[in-house]
């Protein structure tokens, strides 16, 4: 379980630096000035930006979840089952979900988002 833990904390490190990303890949001179600068006035975020800021909120409420149960499956020992299973469903679903969100494509994302859940499901089914 250690190694998912760690690939969804990095998951998560690189979703942190995207919102950033998206704000200098467009190149406007008002979103270039607020990652230079001490922020105090935030411009609108360019629409990929502002897709990459809400994907990055939601991982914020999903990986508490996440890191509860699978700390949870290692103290009980669990090294396999549902609850390893879940953790990857989990991981690929996390590594979908963020260009799945930033396509844009009606239902996709949360049809990615639903099968992250079900992996949080199936880990909870397995350290029960």
């Amino acid at each position: 379980m250690t190694g998912w833990i760690l690939a969804v904390l990095a998951l998560f490190f690189l979703q942190t630096l995207l919102p950033s990303m998206a704000r200098a890949a467009s190149g406007a001179p008002e979103q270039l000035r607020f990652l230079r600068g001490p922020r105090d006035e935030r411009p609108a975020p360019t629409v990929m930006a502002g897709r990459m800021e809400r994907a990055l909120r939601n991982m914020f409420e999903a990986l508490p979840i996440f890191i509860a149960l699978a700390l949870l499956a290692e103290v009980k020992g669990i090294t396999g089952g549902w609850a390893l299973t879940g953790a990857a469903v989990f991981f690929a679903a996390r590594l979908a979900y963020v260009p799945a969100y930033g396509s844009g494509i009606v239902l996709l994302r949360s049809a990615v988002w639903a099968v992250g859940h079900a992996g949080l499901v199936m880990m909870i089914v397995g350290v029960v």
